[in-house]
């Protein structure tokens, strides 16, 4: 088995001893195709996810690409989402944005909406059958977001 392999394994084994229902693939395709909700994490600097493998209904969360170089998803998923931001940084420091924009597959005015527009209740799904697309490149909100919902659930000192 690849260390690749073997680490995904072991992630997957680890995630399982703590009650989520987690499974471990090399296909990749067949894994999108199942997925009602992608989620993309990685430091990839060719696209992972491809527009042709999306169905309708379904929701990209790309937050991996973070520099212009990096990309998560390719120019036919960029063009078959609606495309949310974090905030318009994100233009500007994505290669998953970066790239669709200068082959002009998005433009900047095709970006529905930023994070602080969803949580507003501006925007959303429109249909269900619309692929939406989260594009994230981090800001200090949602890490401070993210440390309050651990320290909420941390148990309390000296315990």
């Amino acid at each position: 088995m690849e260390p690749d392999a073997a680490a995904g394994v072991a992630l997957v084994e680890a995630l399982r001893g703590r009650g989520v229902a987690a499974q471990f693939t090399e296909d990749l395709e067949t894994a999108v195709a199942g997925a009602d909700i992608l989620s993309c994490a990685t430091l990839a600097e060719t696209p992972v996810i491809r527009g042709e493998w999306l169905r309708p209904g379904q929701h990209l969360d790309l937050i991996g690409s973070f520099t212009p170089q990096m990309r998560e998803a390719d120019d036919a998923a960029i063009a078959r989402s609606t495309v949310y931001i974090d905030t318009e940084a994100a233009l500007a420091e994505s290669g998953d944005l970066i790239a669709p924009i200068a082959a002009r597959v998005l433009g900047k005015d095709d970006i529905a909406g930023t994070l602080y527009d969803l949580c507003a209740g501006r925007g959303g799904r429109r249909s269900a059958g619309e692929i939406t697309l989260f594009k994230g490149v981090g800001v200090a909100v949602e890490d401070l977001a993210a440390a309050m919902v651990a320290w909420r659930a941390a148990p309390p000192p000296g315990a």
